[in-house]
């Protein structure tokens, strides 16, 4: 049975309970069990740490991959999901480095590295079960017992399977190589991981005079950020083909070398210096000069200190002339190997130890960090007289991911993968993958692949996978392991474990008689390397499960952030394409970063956003999950996180729907008790007895439409067009749909109009639940939980206890109707344009206005909107539309202003010549501007932030029309809404607002539409509007409220009463109270006896009510009522068209089907009958398509149902029905209107007429039965 839906709701409380349910039923690995035997559809989820807890950029990936594979299960695919951890490594080791004080290797050797290990062992999963707990939260879905840990020795294993594989072709060498390196961490990190912590930092930048031996008053200067690599330079470098100048300096007399185009690096004024001498660069080369230091005076005859000549060398920087040294920067290493003066395999000139300190021989800064040792080697190079000048530079520079500490470059003897000869096979492996969003794909990631270096695979670190390389003492002997039992087996000793306290002291004989054995190098992998591997690895490959690899290679998907194009993409491509020489994965979302709200990166010391668990707790994980897949991130851009935006998910989407899914469930409630029948929705019955309702066919077709949409852009992974259309479905489901029906889903429209409604709208919630179940999986499970009580059996085999257990429905074509879609899309546009003109005029939309004119140039568009015009009426509170193709008549055209701050500062002195062309452009120039988004104007292109486009009225009329109309556009529909002031339409609108008063009061008092209560009102202003208005519009307000209202001096003592509250209404204080029971006199207009009628009408007539079921709607509560059948006497005779639409206007039947009969006939009426044969007679009205039982609807009169007086003007005569329906719309105390009536009947304009002794505001007016004598001023 479906249960009551609460009226409030906390969002992340009833997840916490669909936790426990998910939790109680095992529904992920129901999930899993319900789709064994399916194609299989296969996924990678790339290890994190365990080191630190989820931060905003887990919470996204682990969304997106979340909903990706969980749209895969409702395909009908298989979908295994594992969790993995990386569990080697920097984030591990330098946490113990920091816990334990160790500084470098030699802490590391005193502790032992069984003992350095154990520790790194203890903390891998220490945030484990916080994990565990946290993505639980988030409703991701993912197998935690079933997980790889990159410390399992299995997985090990198939790394040392991968290494082997790649060792076999020929694609691992031992080499040096200048690498970015840690000092913190003590140890070299690979290119790509370089490149993932740039950071804005201020250096030294100095420039230094290097003496020429052959003339020590002569310097070449050479400019440096890195003045702790002079103690080791060998070299200077110069461009070949590049100017050079001897100049003397005129200030210091002193001569200096540089290039010539670089002068400006010590000069601004030409006469500062003098040029002496031009050289090409070439003509430098092997020229000799006195090296700074002389820690290494000795490679002086092995060719050092000379000038050397390499194309690197740019015009664009520093003096033109660089200093080398080789084992410091990568350029200078191969300049300096190619020039011979350094070779491959001599020691290495590099005096720092591992923590980036100087060592011997450099004497003069022993011991000093290289950062802090800048400025002691500035001052010694200024005490030397070979400082030439010194500043600061702010650049980027690279900071270890880990330690964000300074990197630095340097020469390191290591193992290395040749990428770069793969590049052409990385390129095509990357163009047989699938990017979302695509141009990461070809630029980032292509330029980084076609660009590829080799990649420097190990580290000199403990923790990790070691290397399986046992070499021999010289070096001619290497074996390469692959597995464990090929280790058992060459060793002869049994092995559980693979880590470096377990395998290090391991040796392998040598095959050359009388050689000693084999031991293994002292690296491990880089852990990159290791979640490389992860496809083989999680599966143990090749090891184990064979056939489930194949089955799952390539993925079908996998997704992280944008920064992993250069980490676990790149790693994942380049294996995959060494092994196989085939790509990895098919599909790949990659998205971009969260930022804190200021645009700085997170961080935890500066606390600069919101804990994501308190967001959680506070939101509720479906509001973070949406805010986040609805956002720029998801097309790989920059998001700064704001809370706010959160809380926004929960105002403007969650809460419309879950008010939606609540009402649902209210009236159909209601509607069980009221027919004591069951409501059963069947999918299958509910697609062929669609109901006719124009804007049920339209929601139906619109959510058909969803779903084509929904499926064919979830196939292209395109989240970021798929999440905006769905929350944009909520608001056309919520804030049109049900908005605009909701008399009808409350039954106002008759039992089978209620019906269809209601079936209508459970389709959609029914639907909206299974679409949105892998975005926001509480939400909709909570809302399928009740719903699928009312849903019939859909097969004994198939599971439905679970939202999540349902497949998605497919698209029903034959539902959609474009047309239908494009008439309302258009209404849409009408309203909100009318809403922007209420908005812009500060006219709320509880005061009617006069008209709207809609204009466009297409008769189809005004054709769809006809067919709407009355949800028009309502929705902007209009009494009439005009719809028109005559833009002239209106005089209506565009004209544009300049916006002067963009332009002016643009354009400077053409600006008055372009202002003054802006200003003279036609409409039609306009029109075109704003359909193709830009003009020229004086040679200029002006795009839309450049101009001001407002509307202007021409003709005669022009200012008349600017007073009377405002003015709004979208596309090609044009607006006018006429705001001029009406007495009468004011009073209107300040009925709306007691309306409202009363409407709100009553729900703060929680009470529902069947309570019966009074509402008495007081104000502190007796000859107030308020005051006034409150008298004269009772009916209107009583009829609106379903209730009572009365002044507070009738509110008997004691009064029960509920609730009271003082408020202000237009400068005016008003109390309202709530009492319980309605007020003594008051009964329903349906109970309200018709009037004794001593006269008769001038005009004949005939009595209406409605029957079986049907209800007045819009305003209307009476069943019965009059309509003339002639007006004036003799004139404007009704045909039975007319007769019908009176009808549906009377009683707000718009849109609905109905018959007429009339009383106690069994014949349905098709045409009208002479006037006189009708005159006095009562007809039915009733619902079409249901069995009619003619009975006599209460008794039948021969006399108006409604009340009325005659009028007499200028020798005619005439009827005005003061009401219609019976105590509906009463025109008495409505002067205004009353005359605007008149007018119209009688023809002749308002303002003239004189209606005598009437009172002031109309009231009173036919009470003695006496006609009203109206004249023509």
């Amino acid at each position: 049975m479906v249960q009551p839906v609460s009226e409030t709701i906390n969002f992340p409380g009833e997840e916490e309970k669909i936790l426990e349910l998910w939790k109680q039923w095992d529904v992920f690995k129901t999930c899993l069990k319900q789709s064994k035997g399916k194609p299989r559809y296969s996924f990678f989820d790339g290890p994190p740490f365990a080191t630190g807890l989820p931060h905003y950029g887990h919470v996204l990936a682990g969304t997106i991959k979340d909903i990706v594979t969980r749209y895969a299960h409702q395909q009908g695919y298989h979908v295994e999901r594992r969790f993995g951890w990386d569990c080697h490594g920097l984030p591990v080791e330098f946490e113990i480095d920091t816990a334990l004080g160790i500084k470098g290797p030699q802490d590391v050797a005193k502790m032992g590295i069984d003992k350095y290990n154990n520790e790194c062992r203890k903390i891998v999963t220490r945030y484990a079960a916080e994990w565990e707990k946290i993505i639980g939260r988030l409703g991701r879905w993912i197998d935690f017992k079933n997980d790889y840990k990159t410390l399992y020795p299995w997985y090990m294993e198939s790394i040392w399977w991968v290494f082997q594989e790649l060792f076999s072709k020929g694609l691992v060498y031992r080499g040096v190589k200048v690498m970015p390196f840690s000092t913190a961490c003590n140890t070299p990190l690979s290119n790509f991981e370089s490149g993932l912590n740039y950071k804005e930092v201020v250096d030294p930048a100095i420039v230094v005079g290097f003496p020429l031996l052959e003339d020590p008053n002569v310097s070449f200067i050479a400019w440096t950020t890195t003045p702790w690599t002079l103690p080791s330079n060998l070299a200077l470098c110069v461009n070949p083909n590049s100017d050079y100048v001897k100049v003397k300096d005129t200030k210091t007399g002193k001569f200096y070398i540089l290039m010539e185009l670089r002068l400006g690096i010590l000069y601004n004024k030409e006469d500062q210096y003098i040029i002496l001498e031009k050289y090409k660069g070439i003509q430098l080369k092997g020229k000799k000069y006195k090296p700074l230091f002389p820690y290494f005076s000795e490679y002086d005859s092995k060719g050092a200190f000379q000038v050397l000549v390499d194309t690197y060398v740019t015009e664009d920087a520093g003096t033109g002339i660089v200093q080398q040294a080789p084992y410091f920067g990568e350029d200078d290493h191969r300049v300096a190997l190619a020039a011979g003066l350094i070779t491959r395999d001599q020691e290495m000139i590099c005096p720092l130890d591992a923590r980036g300190c100087f060592v011997e021989p450099v004497t003069d800064f022993l011991g000093q960090y290289v950062k802090d040792a800048d400025k002691n080697i500035i001052k010694y190079l200024k005490n030397a007289d070979k400082l030439v000048n010194s500043s600061t530079v702010k650049h980027s520079y690279p900071f270890c991911w880990r330690s964000e500490t300074p990197l630095i470059y340097r020469a390191i003897p290591s193992w290395f993968v040749r990428v770069q000869q793969m590049s052409e096979d990385l390129l095509r492996s990357s163009q047989n993958t699938y990017w979302v969003p695509d141009f990461v794909k070809e630029k980032r990631f292509g330029n980084w692949l076609r660009e590829a270096r080799d990649w420097a695979i190990s580290r000199n670190r403990y923790w990790g996978t070691p290397i399986p390389l046992w070499i021999s003492e010289d070096g001619e002997e290497v074996v390469c392991i692959g597995s464990i039992a090929e280790l058992e087996q060459l060793t002869g000793e049994t092995i559980k474990d693979i880590h470096r306290e377990s395998i290090d002291h391991l040796t392998i004989p040598s095959q050359r008689p009388g050689k000693p054995p084999l031991k293994r190098v002292a690296e491990v992998f880089d852990c990159w390397f290791e979640s490389g591997s992860m496809p083989y690895a999680q599966l143990h490959y090749p090891f184990e499960h064979k056939k489930e690899f194949e089955e799952s290679f390539p993925a079908d998907f996998i997704a992280e952030g944008i920064d992993q194009t250069r980490g676990w993409f790149y790693t994942l491509i380049v294996i995959s394409t060494a092994l196989f020489n085939k790509t990895p994965f098919k599909n790949l979302i990659a998205n971009g970063l969260i930022l804190a709200s200021d645009g700085q990166k997170m961080s935890k010391r500066k606390k600069n956003y919101p804990d994501p668990v308190e967001v959680v707790n506070k939101y509720g994980a479906d509001a973070l999950r949406l805010y986040l897949i609805n956002s720029p991130v998801v097309r790989a851009e920059n998001l700064r996180f704001k809370e706010e935006g959160v809380r926004d998910v929960l105002k403007d989407v969650f809460l419309p729907w879950y008010n939606a899914y609540r009402f649902l469930v209210q009236n159909l409630i209601g509607m069980i008790k009221e027919e004591g029948k069951e409501f059963v929705f069947d999918e299958s019955a509910a697609t062929k007895d669609v109901s006719v309702n124009f804007m049920d066919r339209w929601i139906l077709s619109f959510t058909q439409s969803l779903l084509l949409f929904v499926k064919k852009e979830m196939a292209a992974y395109r989240l970021y067009t798929v999440v905006p259309r769905l929350v944009k479905f909520i608001d056309h489901l919520t804030n049109w749909y049900v908005r605009m029906n909701r008399k009808r889903l409350k039954g106002d429209g008759g039992v089978n109009d209620c019906h269809h409604a209601l079936t209508t709208l459970f389709h959609i919630l029914f639907s909206m639940v299974r679409i949105m179940a892998p975005f926001t999986p509480f939400l909709t499970e909570l809302m399928y939980q009740n719903l699928r009580h009312l849903v019939t059996s859909q097969g004994s085999n198939e599971l439905t206890s679970s939202v999540h257990y349902l497949m998605l429905p497919e698209p029903k074509t034959f539902l959609i109707d474009e047309g239908i879609e494009r008439a309302v899309t258009r209404m849409q546009t009408v309203i909100e344009l009318g809403r922007v003109v209420r908005d812009r005029k500060t006219i709320p939309i509880k005061y009617p206005l006069p008209e709207v004119v809609i204009i466009h140039q297409e008769e189809e568009c005004l054709q769809d909107i006809e067919s709407l015009k009355q949800y028009v009426l309502e929705e902007l509170n209009v009494r009439s539309i005009t719809l028109t193709r005559d833009k002239q008549k209106y005089g209506v055209a565009l004209r544009a202003e300049p916006d002067h701050k963009t332009l002016g500062a643009r354009l400077k002195g053409e600006f008055k010549a372009v202002t003054l062309a802006i200003k003279a452009l036609s409409d039609s120039d306009l029109q075109k501007f704003l359909s193709q988004g830009y003009i020229e104007v004086l040679g200029h292109r002006l795009e839309p932030s450049d101009l001001r486009i407002m509307y202007s009225f021409t003709g005669e009329a022009a200012q008349e029309l600017a007073q009377k109309y405002e003015a709004h556009s979208e596309n090609d529909i044009l607006i006018l809404l006429d705001i001029t002031p009406d007495d009468s339409l004011q009073d209107e609108g300040i009925a709306r607002e007691i309306i409202n008063r009363v409407q709100k009061l009553r729900k703060k008092a929680h009470l529902i539409p069947s309570d019966e209560v009074t509402a008495y009102y007081s104000v502190n202003l007796q000859d107030s509007q308020i005051a006034r208005v409150a008298q004269s519009h009772i009916s209107f307000i009583e009829n609106v409220i379903k209730g009572p209202l009365r002044h507070m001096g009738t509110k008997p003592l004691p009064a029960n009463i509920i609730l009271e509250e003082t408020q202000h209404l237009k400068g005016v204080e008003m109390k309202l109270v709530l009492s319980k029971g309605f007020y003594k006199d008051w009964k329903t207009s349906s109970n309200i006896s018709p009037p004794k009628v001593e006269v008769e009408p001038y005009c004949r007539y005939v009595n209406i009510k409605v029957c079986n079921g049907l209800k007045p709607r819009y305003g209307a509560v009476s069943d019965s009522g009059t309509v003339l059948l002639e007006n004036p006497v003799g004139e404007n005779y009704l045909t039975f068209t007319k007769l019908e639409k009176e009808i549906e206007v009377i009683f707000g039947l718009y849109g609905q089907k109905f018959q007429l009969f009339e009383c106690g006939s069994k014949e349905e009426m098709r045409k009208l009958p002479a006037i006189d044969l009708l005159h006095k007679k009562t007809l039915c009205v009733y619902p079409t398509r249901e069995e009619q039982v003619v009975k006599v609807c209460g008794p039948v009169q021969d006399n108006p149902i409604s009340r009325f007086v005659n009028v007499e003007c200028k020798g005619k005569k005439a009827t005005l029905l003061l009401e219609n329906p019976r105590g509906d719309f009463a025109l008495d105390g409505h002067l205004v209107t009353l005359k605007r009536v008149l007018g119209s009947l009688l023809d002749v304009p308002a303002n003239s007429l004189d209606l005598g002794t009437l009172s002031e505001n109309g009231s009173g007016i036919g009470r003695n039965g006496k006609p009203l004598y109206v004249t023509v001023k």
